[in-house]
């Protein structure tokens, strides 16, 4: 049975609510629809949703208390609730009171490229060791890193923790409600420059993780270009020492050797000094890179570095960032790599290197499905212009695109590469959809707001269907 998560004086002590019906929580949810037996409902208000109007639905699904600050219509005088001013500000001092009463070694994430393929490989790792919280999801904003703090046991050994942000300050208050005793930047890269100056404007942003840190490690991509401006900005009173990870000869987590196949890599690295041999079970070098920094992570909170490694051979790509669909037609198949959930000019070089490694069937094609990338501000035309040379040095077969920003990029691109451009991700799948083969791997990546999750349904609706007159047969034939 699941613990006791919060009692109602846990969470009226915490957000100065009241309650006149006692009540104990094994959970914590801001989301009706996927309430739990015994979990806190808390009605937050947002730009086009208020939780309040929900607040009955909660309640007779199971919910064992619902956190209001105004009673809505339909609600039982007798109704488990506890009242406070501002509900938002009830779940900032729920995540701030569980961390108060933790005991736990505390890791975040942050980085403009793999955070949360980092955290969960990192709390895969710590589950095996000990008794393991971390954010779900990409719950890594003003709202999602408090109700990850808010559902962390009393008694977890580790907690594990995504931080996001767009716009600089965001990350200072996230990271002081967390306090880290590890922090992680997997990388900086162009994405969200739209808010910023410059890169470096972004690396002084995603450094401000360790605001938050009194003691501790951080650990950086020494790779990556902003490594001695992040190094001196972890050189504080509050962090203790850094650790780097990288293919770089002074790295502390230094990769020796990676040999990549269709499903993952084989690699040898020196972590903090001792020499270790692992599968990881994702393609992509720049996973690689991130599994340096998992195993960095473990170190730091000095848990077992060899059986952490293990657990890397387990993982699997998540959904809209890599996972692998392999959809059967009546005579053949093919495959989806389901990269619509984001795109930055680092995350679509990393796709297309990705997708370069693959090994389509006989005849078959690579095959790239390309969307907007959003919040790259002035310089966007020339990121999206240059992902033309990218596509050309990766050896992609067939490029097909949409989007206003996408336009330009296709145009670039020679002609044979050309597979057909739309105005739309719901006009260009069914273009896709009539030209796919037997064989073909097709990657579909863009920003979320660009809908490549259309093309993706779009693609994954042909499993199971017979070839038709206005597809080519699936047989493998040029």
């Amino acid at each position: 049975m699941t613990q006791e998560l919060w009692t109602r004086d846990a969470v009226c002590a915490a957000t100065g609510g009241r309650s006149d019906i006692d009540w104990s929580a094994r959970g914590v949810s801001i989301d009706s629809r996927t309430i739990e037996a015994g979990d806190l409902f808390i009605a937050l208000k947002g730009p086009r949703v208020d939780g309040h109007d929900h607040v009955v639905q909660a309640l007779n699904s199971g919910a064992s208390a619902a956190l209001i600050s105004n009673r809505p219509a339909g609600l039982p005088e007798d109704a488990p609730v506890v009242e406070v001013q501002d509900t938002m500000d009830a779940l900032n001092a729920l995540g701030t009171e569980a961390r108060n009463r933790s005991s736990a070694k505390i890791i975040a994430v942050t980085g403009s490229v793999g955070k949360t393929g980092t955290k969960d490989a990192i709390r895969n790792a710590l589950t095996l060791q000990g008794k393991t919280s971390a954010s779900a999801h990409s719950y890594n904003n003003h709202w999602g890193v408090p109700l990850s703090l808010a559902r962390m046991p009393e008694d977890a050994d580790y907690g594990v923790f995504e931080i996001g942000m767009n716009h600089a300050g965001e990350i200072t208050p996230l990271s002081e409600m967390v306090r880290p005793h590890v922090a992680i930047i997997t990388t900086v890269e162009p994405a969200h420059i739209e808010f910023f100056d410059s890169i470096e404007g972004i690396a002084d942003a995603k450094a401000e993780i360790f605001a938050g840190m009194n003691g501790g490690t951080a650990i950086l991509n020494r790779d990556n270009r902003l490594f001695v401006r992040l190094a001196k900005s972890a050189k504080k009173p509050n962090v203790d020492r850094t650790l780097s990870f990288g293919e770089n000869s002074e790295a502390d987590a230094r990769l020796i050797t990676c040999v990549a196949d269709c499903s993952g890599n084989n690699v040898e690295a020196v972590i903090c000094g001792r020499r270790f041999g692992y599968r990881l079970g994702l393609p992509g070098r720049h996973l690689v890179q991130n599994s340096l920094a998992v195993l960095a992570a473990i170190s730091a909170v000095d848990a077992d570095i060899a059986a952490a490694a293990k657990t890397l051979s387990e993982l699997s790509p998540i959904a809209g960032r890599g996972e692998r669909r392999i959809i059967e037609l009546s005579d053949s198949t093919f495959t989806i790599i389901d990269e619509s959930y984001n795109a930055n000019p680092a995350s679509m070089r990393a796709a297309m290197d990705t997708l370069a490694a693959t090994r389509p069937g006989p005849c078959a094609k690579r095959i790239a499905v390309l969307g907007d990338m959003r919040e790259l501000g002035t310089r966007s035309a020339e990121y999206h212009l240059a992902l033309a040379d990218v596509i050309a040095e990766h050896g992609i077969d067939k490029v097909y695109a949409c989007g206003e920003h996408m336009a330009a990029m296709f145009d670039a691109l020679p002609a044979e590469l050309k597979g057909g451009y739309r105005e739309s991700a719901e006009d260009l799948g069914p273009v896709v959809s009539n030209k796919v083969r037997a064989g073909d791997v097709i990657t579909v990546k863009g920003s979320l707001a660009s809908g490549m999750k259309t093309v993706v349904d779009q693609l994954s609706a042909l499993n199971n269907e017979p070839a038709n007159k206005s597809r080519p047969a699936l047989n493998g034939a040029a």
